[in-house]
């Protein structure tokens, strides 16, 4: 977990003001500014103004909210004249999934063939239909629950 030296979230304290940012956008429920480690020039965060750790924690609509402003900042980096052929939406939930500041915050940044940035995987690998049915199946019952 990333904490400033007042033991707080970092994020909290750039709501606060207590930490400058580059603010690009503030409404009732989220804010945006620019990362301070970019993957490319224009890389921005987009947080609720509220602390929330993970993003099953962040209430539907504040989730919601990060995700239409986040779309409307893609179109605002590409229309700004930074470099940007393409634009990535990245969200890590939880520490396997590479999350290092625990405020749930989605990372939207332009693109361009030859960028430094890459996912690496094993794109090879292709289930049986059975075992994608099986896990579907799990999915949906979990999703149906939820629903309840």
């Amino acid at each position: 977990m990333t904490l400033n030296l007042n033991n707080e979230c970092i994020f909290c304290s750039i709501i606060s003001g207590d930490i400058p940012s580059s603010e690009v956008y503030k409404d009732d429920l989220v804010i945006a500014f620019m990362d301070i480690s970019p993957v490319n020039k224009g890389h921005l965060l987009v947080i609720p103004n509220n602390h929330y750790e993970y993003l099953s924690d962040v209430p539907e609509e504040i989730a919601a909210r990060m995700f239409t402003v986040g779309q409307k900042l893609a179109i605002a980096i590409r229309n700004s004249g930074v470099k940007c052929e393409g634009i990535n939406f990245f969200l890590s939930d939880g520490e396997a999934a590479f999350q290092e500041v625990f405020h749930s915050h989605l990372h939207v940044f332009p693109r361009f063939k030859g960028d430094a940035f890459k996912i690496d995987a094993d794109w090879s690998v292709n289930p049986s239909r059975t075992d994608l049915d099986e896990v579907a199946k799990k999915i949906s019952s979990s999703m149906q629950a939820l629903s309840k």
